[in-house]
């Protein structure tokens, strides 16, 4: 048993290098590892530091996109409705021209037709006028002085206009 348990002298040489070390670790080697983890831990927090603010910026951003967006549909949509009315309100000219140009193209037939009416029944009431003459001369079987022929004339167009005027 006397193996076992170590002598004396032994275990104070062990026990003064054992207190030597420690205290060689403790005054040179503790300090850089515990400053190596204090700064590990630093870059650690700063890094999480950044990557909140990093996440707060990035939701400012999509909140203010989103603004931007619904800004930019709410205009389109103002837009799209201006130029519907715009439509709108050329559709309506457009349909109040056309009726105006077919209202005058119809005031114009109807005083074309008015004044051909007119012509026609000059021209009628001419011929009707010479062959009236013409029978009449010879149903009284002379000739007409141009006097009296214009008198006759004058007398057959009245009754004829009278005729169309009812």
């Amino acid at each position: 048993m006397e193996a076992i348990i170590p002598y004396t002298s032994e275990l104070l040489v062990s026990l003064v290098s054992f207190a030597v070390l420690f205290i060689a670790l403790w005054k040179f080697a503790l300090p850089p590892i515990t400053k190596m983890l204090d700064d590990r831990a630093e870059k650690i927090r700063e890094s999480l530091e950044k990557a909140e603010e990093t996440r707060v910026e990035a939701e400012r951003l999509l909140d203010e996109y989103k603004a931007q967006l619904a800004e930019a549909r709410q205009e389109s949509n103002r837009v799209i409705e201006q130029g519907r009315k715009v439509a709108d309100t050329m559709k309506d000219e457009i349909i109040a021209k056309a009726n105006e140009e077919r209202e005058s193209l119809l005031v114009r037939a109807r005083e074309e037709i008015q004044g051909e009416k007119r012509a026609a029944m000059a021209e009628l009431q001419a011929q009707i006028a010479d062959l009236s003459v013409a029978v009449a001369g010879r149903i009284i079987g002379t000739s007409l002085s141009a006097a009296d022929h214009k008198a006759l004339i004058e007398k057959y167009v009245a009754e004829v206009g009278s005729l169309d005027e009812n």
